[in-house]
């Protein structure tokens, strides 16, 4: 079964404590700090936490002792003493992060510091669970064995970004039912738990997309946003109080499964209109092979009229969804990325800006509607991310607020 791994903005007023028998709090306190903001001084890491210069010198020399942190060059000031910079060791720590796609798999390996260092890919025509394990336990030893022999022991564990229900869509995959229905009974999570010496998580592709610019994108998102990630089919996340939300069963967000209106006044999902497949069967008609979009992800060879009239329809759709999410949560921020290159991103952003603008909004407040900062790697990246919170970092709602407070023990 997939592990509910809860992430979240990695700083917001976070606080320590110096009771002791805290120190593993006071230890994910200082990593999820030092993650958010980069390398800080002993002096300043006492005095965001709240925690005394001791504490911090004790925990900061074992964590260095252990290979998860380094110290800079000093830097000098006016007066006083140099400080030095206390910064994640790069090294510290390795996360796999595995994408089931509906197009391809792909497995990364990033370091402490978020940065992807390996990446394998294999394309399919459709995604198959005994193909899937296959091509995890490949990727993982090979990635092992690219590292430095002496480095390997540091993975802390592998992520799952999956698609649910996959056989529900065998005949937009073009796949047969039969294999489809394989995924009803498959559990890679727990094969791979089992197969593998180290955690094995699994979330939603598209939450794991969203839990992706939690960790590792833009930090002045707000507290509340909806997320919006467009590939082979959209999916989404909802953010609420700087936490990812996924549900009791892991698929809020769902928002690929809305009802919309298309151009020609029939009621169908928003999948149907805003997904790279979308894209794939207007190429089909135009005579163009429908695997275009997939062969070059930062550069799509495609003529701009088939993209802009795919744009236009997509950025329709996603406007009248928004407009339902916001008649439930009164979100002030929509995020829009996908699997596109970056200019796409930009363009379809715009649409949808323009398409909400044409839209009745009455008792309605229009939000901000911005890019995401991940693009093509934010599914992968936010199965990476799944071990690297579990191990390392604390959520919003555990000892963090708006202002100093007292911590709760983990």
């Amino acid at each position: 079964m997939p592990e509910n791994i809860e992430q979240s903005h990695p700083h917001h007023g976070m606080r320590g404590t110096n009771q002791s028998g805290l120190r593993a709090w006071n230890e994910r306190l200082l990593f999820t700090l030092l993650h958010s903001e980069g390398a800080m001084p002993k002096a300043e890491i006492a005095r965001v936490t709240g925690l005394s210069a001791q504490t911090v010198s004790v925990i900061i020399r074992a964590l260095e002792q252990d290979g998860f942190l380094e110290k800079g060059e000093p830097v000098r000031g006016r007066i006083g003493q140099p400080s030095v910079p206390i910064s994640l060791a790069a090294d510290g720590a390795y996360f796999l992060g595995l994408k089931i796609g509906r197009r391809s798999s792909e497995m990364i390996l990033i370091d402490f510091h978020g940065e992807i260092r390996e990446r394998i890919v294999r394309r399919h025509e459709w995604p198959e669970p005994g193909a899937a394990r296959e091509f995890a336990l490949m990727a993982a030893h090979e990635l092992l064995m690219r590292l430095p022999a002496s480095h390997r022991n540091r993975v802390a564990g592998l992520g799952i970004a999956q698609p649910f229900q996959l056989w529900d869509w065998a005949e937009s995959l073009g796949a047969p039912q039969q294999v489809m229905d394989r995924w009803r009974c498959a559990d890679l999570c727990g094969e791979l738990g089992t197969a593998l010496p180290y955690p094995v998580f699994m979330r939603n592709d598209a939450s794991a997309a969203c839990g992706a610019e939690l960790v590792f994108g833009d930090t002045s998102l707000p507290r509340d946003f909806v997320y919006f990630y467009i590939g082979f089919f959209i999916g989404g996340g909802v953010v609420l109080n700087g936490t990812l939300h996924t549900g009791e069963s892991g698929n809020s967000g769902a928002i690929g499964s809305m009802p919309v209106r298309a151009p020609d006044g029939q009621m169908v999902q928003l999948i149907e209109l805003a997904s790279i497949y979308g894209l794939e069967k207007r190429l089909a008609l135009a005579g163009l092979d429908p695997d275009l979009p997939w062969q070059s992800p930062e550069n799509w060879p495609i003529p701009e009229m088939i993209v802009t009239a795919w744009m236009d329809t997509a950025a329709d759709a996603i406007a009248q969804a928004i407009i339902a999410c916001l008649a439930v949560i009164d979100f002030k921020t929509v995020v829009i990325d996908g699997w596109f290159p970056a200019n796409i991103r930009e363009e379809l952003t715009k649409k949808v800006i323009e398409a909400i603008s044409r839209k009745e909004l009455a008792g309605l407040i229009a939000p901000v509607i911005q890019t995401g900062s991940l693009g093509i790697g934010a599914r992968a990246l936010g199965a990476a991310a799944l071990p690297l919170t579990s191990k390392f970092l604390i959520s919003s709602d555990v000892g963090l607020g708006s202002g100093p407070g007292q911590a709760v023990p983990l």
